[in-house]
C-alpha cells in the first residue's frame, strides 16, 4: 500500500474507534458512536481524494478534511467528558486526531504555496 501517513494514521485511529464505540451503551453506540465512526471514515474518504485530485483541488479537500478532523476531535472529547469510555484510551484517540490535524495542515500548507 502506498499511502500517505495521513491517510495510514486515520485508518489507524478508525480501527482503534471500533472496540470503544461497540462497548457503548446502545443509544450512545446508535448516536455518538455512530457519528463518530462515520466522521472518520469520511476524513479517510476526503484524505484519499486529496491525494487523487489535481493540485489546484487539493487545498478544497484538504480544508473539509481539516473540519472533518475538528468534528471528530469533539466526538472525542464528548466521550471523555460524559465519562463512556476509559479516559487513557480516550486521550491516545485525541492524540491521534490531533496528529491527523497537524499533518493535514502541514500537508494544506504545501499545496496553497
Amino acid at each position: 500500500m502506498n499511502d500517505l501517513p495521513a491517510i495510514l494514521r486515520t485508518h489507524e485511529l478508525y480501527i482503534s474507534l471500533s472496540p470503544i464505540t461497540e462497548k457503548l451503551p446502545a443509544l450512545k453506540r446508535q448516536t455518538i458512536g455512530r457519528r463518530l465512526e462515520d466522521s472518520t471514515l469520511q476524513l479517510i474518504e476526503l484524505l484519499i481524494m486529496a491525494k487523487n485530485a489535481p493540485r489546484a483541488h487539493k487545498a478544497a479537500y484538504l480544508i473539509k478534511a481539516t473540519a472533518t478532523n475538528e468534528i471528530i476531535q469533539f466526538h472525542i472529547r464528548t466521550l471523555m467528558a460524559q465519562k463512556l469510555a476509559n479516559d487513557t484510551t480516550l486521550h491516545q484517540l485525541a492524540a491521534k486526531a490531533t496528529e491527523i490535524g497537524r499533518m493535514t495542515g502541514g500537508w494544506l500548507k504545501s499545496v496553497s504555496q
